[in-house]
């Protein structure tokens, strides 16, 4: 498990003081819901806290990797009177170490996916690797901050993404001043506004827009992913791809995640041409390379390379997207996270600790 995202919490909610406001607040709110609330305690805190928790949080340096069952984190109570504090932060604190070091574990096991292959079949794998796999999951999320947690987490790993929360907050509780980058790419809509009779100028409007710009995306499965492929980039388009300067990368976003892909770069290699790397894979001509995005998960992502590779292409001639399954479908449960007390002091004295036997985190 990669521990990652206690910073972000600590920097946007506990570096902020509570207030009397807030404490009358939280007593309506608390009082109507039927529990009771310590309206003492919290003032206590306003008043002599100057509305900071008086907690110690020590925790491991973010970026470390641990086994499941090694605590990442621990908080302490450093005011006798706010004994019951620490109970009071469990959900809050929990909450934001889990979600982002369960997303940057799981881009990490993407990473680990990739690599070899990479570094088995392609020229400058280092090179490569940062930008395999793109972060397309900031719409799958239930919030503006979800994404930005979530999509910061992966950027530990790597440095494509589409979630521009993710990089704001990068920026703004790490100081990474741009942790990740996109490129220029249609959607459906900008597709088919054009028309099926007018795919091709739809194809040629992007040559021409942002084919000499670098990288461009183009998805192209509006109507038959495969005449788009072989007919109009293959055929018609082919000269201006070529002579634009840039890398179209070609985005099938439908069918069989696995085999469309694959049958997308062979299909490219056929009308575009490859040369050997020094590796002795099949690259495709630098004008062209393809991105899949829909429905991937970690398993089809090996899968892919797999048949690639068992196809003589490099790892390099593709690279990955990820939505909802790298920000959104993963829980507390994934690498087992929970909050345990370990241990308590009486009046009279420090009593032995107490470790849970749960195999779960602190």
């Amino acid at each position: 498990m990669l521990f990652f995202g206690l910073q972000m919490f600590l920097k946007e909610y506990l570096s902020k003081p509570v207030t009397m406001a807030d404490v009358d607040e939280a007593e309506g709110i608390v009082t109507a819901h039927g529990l009771p609330f310590n309206r003492a305690g919290w003032t206590h805190i306003v008043a002599k806290h100057g509305g900071f928790l008086p907690l110690l949080i020590e925790a491991l340096p973010e970026g470390t990797l641990v086994r499941r069952g090694v605590p990442v984190a621990q908080v302490v109570n450093t005011d006798p009177e706010c004994y019951w504090l620490t109970s009071y932060i469990e959900t809050a604190l929990l909450r934001a170490i889990w979600y982002p070091s369960t997303v940057a574990s799981n881009s990490r096991k993407v990473k680990q996916i990739i690599q070899p292959i990479l570094e088995k079949t392609c020229e400058d794998p280092a090179a490569a690797l940062p930008f395999r796999l793109h972060d397309f999951g900031a719409r799958g999320t239930t919030s503006f901050e979800q994404a930005g947690i979530g999509g910061a987490a992966h950027l530990v790993n790597f440095m494509g993404t589409d979630t521009v929360s993710a990089v704001l907050f990068a920026r703004r509780y790490y100081g990474a001043d741009m942790a990740g980058f996109s490129i220029p790419a249609s959607e459906h809509s900008t597709m088919t506004s054009w028309g099926q009779e007018r795919e091709a100028e739809a194809y040629g409007n992007m040559i021409d827009r942002f084919g000499s710009k670098g990288l461009y995306a183009v998805v192209s499965d509006s109507y038959d992913i495969n005449n788009a492929v072989t007919e109009i980039w293959g055929k018609q388009l082919k000269d201006r791809v070529q002579a634009a300067g840039g890398t179209l990368v070609v985005r099938p976003d439908s069918g069989d995640p696995v085999e469309t892909p694959v049958q997308v770069v062979r299909q490219l290699a056929y009308a575009f041409g490859t040369h050997l790397n020094a590796k002795g894979y099949k690259v495709l001509d630098n004008s062209v390379r393809v991105i899949q995005g829909d429905g991937i998960s970690p398993a089809d992502i090996g899968l892919i390379l797999g048949r690639l590779e068992a196809f003589g292409f490099s790892a390099e001639n593709i690279a990955f997207g990820m939505g909802a399954g790298l920000l959104q479908k993963v829980n507390r449960d994934t690498y087992s996270f929970a909050m345990k007390a370990n241990a308590r002091q009486d009046t009279g004295g420090a009593a032995p600790g107490t470790t849970s036997t749960s195999a779960r985190r602190r």
